[in-house]
């Protein structure tokens, strides 16, 4: 077998399971760094013996064996022999792994465990999120680091230290009573919504003229889609779980009319809506359906009830602007963030004037402090937003400045080539 077949194999295995296993050897002992290192030694034999051996038939299961085979050395280890029993390590003196291949599927899924665990009150608020997206969804520290603007080292030493804290605490793997659940809910949620929103600026598009969310990556998308589910199954009677698995279902359902044989990327308002996934779009209305909350809706029904009027035009044909500006006013006192603000205004140039939009972009930003206007200027979807009411208001010239400022913000090659095409188109007139 060749070693790319292996690598691939490898790597598919890494994006399906990587959290899973994780979970799965860290559940005994809460010790995360050793299942890290296990699987990651697990990893690299299989790329040595794979090409040898054959590619087992479950991988999943070959690699759990390996990786706590790995573990119970390192339990056994003089250091360990002298320091540590292995009743500690949670082996209670076995001297060996079973000899039957383990039954991954019988064994459940344990992420969600372990996304409590990274969300209990002893682990600091701000590595919460961080640590769910590396020790559950597989995000190494780096891209973590670039997406939260933190130097790499410092937020490789944070991770280190919550991990440390986690085994030392001897936090349990579990889902929280009722009782808990409250303060633990929303680190879980946003850390569910954080690996979908990489997914799509890693691989994704980004739809930024129009005030839209995250579209699909081909696996990571489809990973959170499954937590954002199993999650608000299990909980059966939260809203915001249920807006979140809405919220990425309805995103998910629009993939298919992001691009067209003719175009690399097809804003959200142009897009054919022929293309969109049916089915996909049924699942989360009916998801958006179980999400009624008791009060006041929170943020990712919210959110959910947006994407929900953007996916009702495959039926109308048409985009009620007057419902989202209602929904993102809404949001904006739910859930303040600078990108409900610059949707809020773009939105409010297509009810409106776009001179109104405009108002509100430039009011943005020239208040607040110097560090909130600099968030501002570096805030691709405000440029684009921007570029689109000035082309609206026929100021074609200051449109081409803004859509070039906005492509060269633009992470996506795709979106990056359209925003520069509008700009030529601007400044042609």
């Amino acid at each position: 077998m060749s070693a790319g077949e292996v690598h691939a194999a490898a790597e598919r295995t890494a994006r399906a399971s990587y959290g899973r296993l994780v979970s799965l050897l860290a559940a005994p002992t809460g010790d995360l760094a050793l299942a890290e290192d296990a699987l990651s030694a697990a990893f690299e034999q299989a790329l040595l013996r794979w090409p040898r051996d054959g590619i087992p038939g479950n991988p999943e299961a070959w690699l759990l064996t390996v990786a706590r085979n790995r573990q119970r050395d390192t339990w056994k280890s003089a250091y360990n022999r002298a320091f540590a029993p292995l009743e500690a390590a949670g082996w209670e003196g076995r001297d060996a792994m079973p000899a039957d291949e383990p039954d991954v599927d019988a064994m459940g899924d344990k992420r969600l465990e372990l996304l409590f665990v990274c969300a209990h009150p002893a682990i600091d608020p701000g590595i919460r999120t961080p640590l769910m997206l590396q020790t559950v969804l597989g995000f190494d520290a780096a891209r973590i680091a670039a997406v939260f603007a933190v130097p790499a080292a410092a937020m490789a030493q944070r991770l280190v230290r919550a991990k440390r804290k986690i085994k030392e605490a001897r936090i349990p793997f579990t889902v929280p009573d009722r009782g808990a659940m409250p303060g633990r809910l929303p680190a879980v949620l946003e850390a569910i919504y954080g690996c979908y929103a990489m997914a799509w600026l890693d691989e994704g598009w980004e739809a930024a003229a129009q005030g839209d969310g995250p579209e699909q990556g081909p696996d990571l998308s489809g990973e959170a889609q499954y937590l954002a589910l199993t999650l608000a199954r299990t909980l059966e009677t939260e809203p915001e779980a249920w807006g979140l698995a809405a919220l990425i279902t309805l995103s998910m359902s629009r993939r298919p009319g992001r691009s067209d044989e003719g175009r690399e990327f097809v804003p959200l308002g142009e897009q054919d809506t022929s293309r969109w996934d049916a089915s996909l779009l049924a699942q989360g209305e009916a998801l958006l359906g179980l999400a009624v909350p008791p009060g006041l809706p929170g943020r990712f029904q919210l959110e959910a009830a947006i994407q929900a009027v953007h996916c009702a035009r495959a039926r109308t044909g048409l985009t009620d602007w007057a419902a989202l500006h209602t929904l993102y006013a809404a949001l904006l006192v739910v859930a303040p963030s600078l990108g409900a603000q610059v949707a809020l205004a773009a939105v409010a140039g297509r009810t409106g004037e776009p001179a109104s939009g405009l108002a509100a972009l430039d009011a943005l930003a020239a208040t607040g402090t110097a560090a909130g206007r600099a968030a501002v200027a570096a805030f691709q979807p405000f440029h684009a937003a921007r570029a689109e009411l000035l082309a609206r208001s026929g100021r074609t010239a200051e449109a081409s400045a803004e859509f070039t400022v906005a492509a060269g913000l633009a992470r996506q090659p795709a979106v990056r080539n359209y925003l520069l095409g509008r700009a030529e188109l601007s400044r042609l007139g």
